[in-house]
């Protein structure tokens, strides 16, 4: 692997982490999943998505490496971003980053229980983890050690693959051996279609809308979804406020701040609640599901699209 000949290329603000998992399940483990060819895939994308809802959306970070020991998962991330690298040091602190794992690891993975992990965060020869309150220090420590290499040839495959799953509505583990040097004779792939759905036929009907290339029926947002995105958006409230502000005019930016500092001791479950809220009292009719959709597909918060749309493990792209 080439390695890096500057600190961080363009002169902008760069670093880079290390992030050790391993699995207290005993039936789940993780350097074992990685290694078979037919969940290396699975893994990869539970990855991806804990990253995404972890540091707010696709940009700002990038999986260079993923090394598979005997006991844990080394996942080494280069930051380019300061508030996507705060946003990443958050959820892990507060433990959202094991919870989103967790979830989407049992999405895509045959276990009943509850997942919990080790985990250990290190930059350099710091570990960060000693000191997660001090978030400038942590900040400063990942900015210090500046990645040493590029993305590795295997990772490039793999976001590739996943890449291409997405656009052509295929499940992971069927295309794995699409980027393996022995998998000339792999078979055929075969579209995946998620409850509530539809085939997608020449025109989209109105009262459809498009996920991930597959249509769903659209629908008024309901007390159970209210309930379900104040439960899993997190610290993300604020971004998917700011898209639906696009076509409602309750949720322009100082009504967005102002609900931040009116339930700031409710914590961030209450401001998701009062902020969708506002959008459903404001919108009325017009507060679709797709909508909600739309603004969390814009903010790169797939994993959670997802989960407001009960896409089972076995639908999941």
């Amino acid at each position: 692997m080439e390695k890096l000949t500057s600190s961080s290329g363009s002169g902008g603000w760069a670093g880079s982490a290390f992030l050790f998992l391993q699995s207290n399940l005993q039936q789940v483990d993780l350097p074992a999943l990685y290694k078979d060819l037919e969940q290396k895939i699975n893994v990869f994308k539970a990855l991806k998505l804990t990253l995404s809802d972890s540091a707010g959306g696709l940009d700002g970070y990038e999986i260079l490496k993923v090394h598979d020991t005997e006991s844990a998962l080394i996942i080494q991330i280069k930051f380019s971003d300061e508030m996507h690298c705060t946003a990443f040091l958050e959820s892990y602190a507060s433990g959202g980053l094991k919870q989103c794992l967790g979830q989407h690891l049992k999405a895509v993975l045959p276990v009943t229980e509850e997942l919990e992990f080790d985990t250990k965060l290190k930059a350099g020869s710091k570990t960060l983890d000693d000191f997660l309150k001090d978030r400038d220090r942590c900040l400063r420590c990942i900015k210090e050690a500046q990645p040493d290499r590029l993305r590795d040839d295997e990772v490039a495959q793999l976001e590739t693959t996943l890449q291409s799953l997405m656009l052509n509505n295929r499940h992971p583990s069927e295309a794995v051996h699409k980027g393996s040097s022995s998998s000339s004779s792999s078979k055929p792939l075969s579209p995946a279609l998620p409850l509530n759905s539809r085939e997608e036929g020449s025109q989209l009907p109105s009262d459809s809308f498009k996920f991930q290339g597959r249509v769903y029926d659209d629908r008024r947002l309901t007390s159970s979804d209210h309930q379900k995105f104040a439960f899993v958006i997190g610290k993300q409230w604020k971004k998917v406020g700011r898209s639906l502000q696009k076509g409602c005019r309750a949720l322009k930016d100082p009504a967005i701040e102002n609900l931040a500092y009116e339930f700031d001791r409710d914590g961030l479950y209450e401001q998701a609640y009062q902020m969708l809220n506002k959008f459903l009292q404001s919108e009325g009719k017009k507060a679709k599901l797709s909508r909600l959709i739309s603004a969390l597909e814009e903010n790169g918060l797939m994993g959670i699209a997802e989960r407001m749309l009960d896409i089972q493990p076995a639908e999941r792209q």
